[in-house]
């Protein structure tokens, strides 16, 4: 009779499971670190006719495009918003050469339903100057472009490890996994970050009992996303859009 020798897929396997929470302890914070600044560079910053004007004048207007409202359709916190697409539309937007984008609201485009109107006059040859200088908004060389692929992708990544691990991993001792899901998607991935502090870095010895549900986990997602953005607004207000932009 052969004798069948021990598989090694086992020890294997164990040293892989042991690991993946190391990599991951480490490695979610580090793309969160890269992702953070990035994101902040090319958040879209409110900004004036005038200063348009004054990047006109300076060439630093690379691409344009004018806008109605955003086109923010995705609830996953790594998305950058954008902007609604519109040729009339009465936000200009445009990117400078340091690959930070900036918006300000004018008046829309002279057309066949506003003649003989100055004022859209004035503003259609706006258009027409940034035209022959600056390139159409999704030109691929563009700085911002490319700055918002990165940020993109390093959000992406971080979201995919963190779900393949919540998922696929062993479950969780200090929530469910409904409880981290939900958590999980708290803007700027603040429950991700909760999430690899409280289940890799300082997980409790046993599951804690009556961990958080998913109903719980929803409720913080409520709660964080207005205690964040109520946050973010004031910053806003004090320290301008400089500094946080949106």
């Amino acid at each position: 009779m052969r004798e069948v020798s021990p598989s090694r897929s086992r020890p294997f396997g164990g040293r892989w499971r042991a690991v993946v929470p190391v990599v991951l302890r480490w490695g979610l914070p580090v793309l969160w670190v890269l992702w953070a600044p990035l994101a902040w560079w090319v958040e879209p910053r409110e900004s004036t006719e005038a200063q348009l004007d004054r990047d006109l004048v300076a060439g630093r207007v690379v691409t344009f495009q004018r806008a109605q409202g955003w086109a923010d359709d995705d609830a996953y916190w790594g998305s950058r918003p954008d902007f609604r697409y519109a040729p009339d539309g009465a936000i200009l937007a445009w990117t400078v050469p340091n690959g930070q984008t900036r918006y300000a609201f004018v008046d829309p485009p002279a057309s066949s339903s506003y003649p003989g109107e100055p004022g859209l006059s004035t503003n259609a040859g706006l258009d027409a100057r940034l035209a022959a200088v600056a390139d159409p908004w999704q030109a691929g060389g563009a700085l911002a472009q490319r700055i918002a692929g990165a940020a993109g992708l390093l959000a992406g990544v971080l979201t995919l490890l963190w779900l393949g691990r919540l998922i696929g991993g062993a479950p969780p001792l200090a929530g469910t996994r409904w409880f981290w899901f939900w958590v999980g998607l708290i803007p700027f991935g603040v429950g991700v970050l909760a999430w690899t502090y409280r289940e890799l870095w300082r997980p409790p010895p046993v599951p804690v009992p009556g961990r958080g549900s998913g109903w719980r986990g929803l409720g913080w997602l409520i709660l964080a996303a207005v205690g964040i953005s109520l946050l973010v607004s004031v910053a806003r207000i004090v320290f301008g859009t400089a500094v946080v932009p949106g």
